[in-house]
Order: C-alpha cells, then sequence, then structure tokens
C-alpha cells in the first residue's frame, strides 16, 4: 500500500475569528444577500459581471434543491477521464468501484459524461447515481445511466461544478484522466490540506499494475515534497492504489468510529459513533500534543452549542484546541481512533453542515 498522504488566523484576531463563525439565521443570510446585490448598481458593476453572479446563483440553488433529498446518504464523488472506452482495464475498475460503494448504500456523484464517469454510474445503478454534468461544445452528453434523470444537475460554470462536487462528497476517487482530473485533484486535496474542506478520505486508483497515480506520486514525492513545497504529513491526506477492493476499504474504515467534525469556538469537535478508552484518550494527547494550541484532548458528550444537530446528539465528542494547520496530523489521529474500533457500529446519518469552501 502506497499512502500518501495548514489553517491560518483570520484577519482582526480571535473575537473576529470567532464572530465569524457564529451561527446567523437563514433569513438574516438571505437578507445580507438581497443587500449585495442591491449595491451591485451602486458599485456601478458591468452587465457582463451581473451577469455572472446572476448565472452562478441560479446554478447553485438548483444543484442545492436537486441534492438535498439526498442528504441522508453517504456520497463519492468520481473523478476520471470522460475519453477512457468501456474496453479498457480503468474503466472496469471504476464500474467495480461503483458497484461495490453502492453495496455499501453510498450514492455516486460524477461529471455525468461518458468513460470513467461513466463507468462509475454503471457500476452504481441509476438509483444510486448522481450527475453534475457541465455545459461543453464538445464530450460533454449526459451518459446513458444518468440522461433524462431527475438527480441529473447541467451546468455552465467548472467553478460552480466543483463546488457541488466537493461539498455534497463524503470521499473522492480519482481515475486516471487528463488536464480536469488533475486540476480536480490538487483542487480536492488543496481545500483539505487547508482546512477548508472536512476531511475526508481521498483514493487515487490506478487499473491493475497501471502506473498513471503511481508515476504522479513520484512527482509529488520528488519535486513538491522533497524540495519542501509540502510537508510530509502531506502525503497521509489520501492513498495511491490499484485495487478497488483497498479503495473502497479506505473509505469505509475512515468511518467506522469516525463520524464528522465541527468547530464550535476555538475548539475542533470530533463527532464518533462510539467512545474511546482512557488509554487510548492519554496515548492521543501525548502522540498529537504538537498539533494543540492549549489544553488536552477531552472526551465527551456534544456541546451546547451543537442544538442545532440535535439527531446527533448520541454521538461521543472529542474536543481540543487544533490548530487548524497540521491537518495531514490530524488525519493520523483519525486513523489511531477508527484503529481502535472493538465492536460493528451502525453509520449515522451524516450532518448536514455548513463548509467552507
Amino acid at each position: 500500500m502506497e499512502r500518501n498522504t495548514m489553517s491560518h488566523k483570520l484577519p482582526g484576531g480571535t473575537n473576529a475569528a470567532r464572530a465569524a463563525r457564529t451561527p446567523v439565521s437563514k433569513e438574516q443570510l438571505i437578507a445580507e444577500m438581497h443587500e449585495t446585490v442591491d449595491k451591485l448598481l451602486k458599485d456601478g458593476a458591468s452587465r457582463g459581471d451581473i451577469k455572472i453572479l446572476h448565472r452562478a446563483l441560479k446554478e447553485l440553488r438548483y444543484a442545492f434543491k436537486v441534492f438535498a433529498p439526498f442528504r441522508a446518504r453517504r456520497k463519492v464523488t468520481v473523478f476520471g477521464s470522460a475519453r477512457c472506452p468501456a474496453d479498457c482495464p480503468t474503466y472496469r475498475q471504476a464500474v467495480l468501484f461503483g458497484r461495490a460503494m453502492a453495496e455499501h448504500g453510498w450514492m455516486v456523484v460524477t461529471g455525468a459524461s461518458t468513460g470513467i464517469m461513466e463507468a462509475g454510474h454503471a457500476g452504481a445503478g441509476r438509483d444510486a447515481s448522481l450527475g453534475v454534468n457541465i455545459l461543453l461544445p464538445f464530450e460533454q452528453n449526459a451518459n446513458y445511466i444518468i440522461a433524462g434523470d431527475r438527480k441529473l444537475v447541467h451546468l455552465k460554470y467548472f467553478f460552480t461544478r466543483k463546488l457541488i462536487f466537493v461539498k455534497e462528497s463524503h470521499a473522492v476517487a480519482l481515475f486516471p484522466g487528463g488536464f480536469g482530473t488533475l486540476d480536480e485533484a490538487f483542487e480536492v486535496l488543496t481545500l483539505v490540506q487547508t482546512g477548508k474542506r472536512d476531511l475526508i478520505p481521498l483514493v487515487f486508483v490506478d487499473e491493475p499494475g497501471g502506473d498513471y497515480w503511481r508515476e504522479w506520486l513520484r512527482y509529488v514525492q520528488h519535486c513538491l515534497l522533497d524540495r519542501k513545497y509540502i510537508s510530509p504529513e502531506d502525503l497521509h491526506l489520501f492513498l495511491v492504489t490499484d485495487s478497488v477492493d483497498e479503495a473502497v476499504q479506505e473509505i469505509l474504515r475512515f468511518y467506522s468510529v469516525y463520524h464528522s467534525m465541527r468547530y464550535v469556538g476555538e475548539r475542533l469537535v470530533l463527532r464518533l459513533q462510539q467512545p474511546i478508552s482512557p488509554d487510548l484518550l492519554e496515548q492521543l494527547n501525548e502522540r498529537y500534543k504538537d498539533i494543540l494550541v492549549s489544553g488536552k484532548i477531552e472526551q465527551t458528550g456534544p456541546l451546547p452549542e451543537e442544538a442545532d444537530d440535535p439527531y446527533l446528539s448520541h454521538l461521543t465528542r472529542l474536543v481540543l484546541h487544533f490548530n487548524r494547520r497540521n491537518f495531514g496530523r490530524l488525519r493520523c489521529l483519525i486513523n489511531d481512533i477508527n484503529a481502535s474500533r472493538t465492536q460493528p457500529v451502525e453509520t449515522t446519518t451524516p450532518p448536514e453542515q455548513d463548509r467552507e469552501l
């Protein structure tokens, strides 16, 4: 197995950061959006700028509406080439991956086109497939699995499409592809590395015996890690493999004890599906004291500020003052928690939470 795996202070200091995370009502947010829109005329915004904002808002509103009925199910986003024919080993890998994830109750999200996107949907089947198509003059008709389905969204902009891919997923699987696939790979890695996206499992899947991602990994190690453009801990944020079974188990294992995370003020709250032992808690405090700003990792029940997630109130919490920088180390901490599983756990509905993207 080839395991591969930085937040910052906000302007204004601690009080500003805390205020920025204070929940506000939906009505207040809508009112502020109206105020922002009204300012466009005052600012003298061009018609072209206003059209971009208008189209982006329409696209996101509709995509949120399509995905909303499926928020109670975990989803994996599959990226890869639209040019991969159905008789190539990579296509077959994606079919097997989509089928395995659907058998575990997951939904598969793809760009809805041909190649790897079609393969992921073919494996998952129509009922377990969601599509986010991009409007292009070539290569991007919806595949036969998702075409005409109510779970298919058509978008004009790549940036709105990528936001949906990342916001709505609980894991990402990347198969070989071209510029778009590499762009998506580095995009999601950047979001996870900088804490702009909650930690999720990322798997880079080659065909059996293939070298596409192994060669990519060599580049990352030689040109990024060796030259100190990334940290060694960043290599824990993803897994490179040519085994579908290993990729699937990597994703499922991530949620075997760990459930989800959120910030409450300056504290990071890790929700767990079962408690950990006092001995393990002591080991975690010793092993990961380098990522704590102050205090210790504490095991608690839900915090009062989490009252907006009542259906998760039965979950155990680990609360820590995380430095919001070493997310590779945080991933290692979650791996150690998951390794402590002592009994089968029934996966709880994923949280519908705000995510910084």
